[in-house]
């Protein structure tokens, strides 16, 4: 998935199916590297 920031920045998550990214990792990467809170990423999926 690719996230673009308004700033420019941007993201990538990996969505591999039938693969599990832990939550710790996800955590990491939705909090520091896309600065939104769970349920604003959530709107997304």
């Amino acid at each position: 998935m690719f996230f673009k920031h308004p700033d420019g920045r941007t993201t990538i998550i990996p969505n591999h199916p039938g693969e599990v990214i832990d939550r710790g990792l996800l955590a990491k990467i939705v909090k520091k590297d896309l600065q939104m809170s769970k349920e604003e990423f959530l709107e997304y999926l």
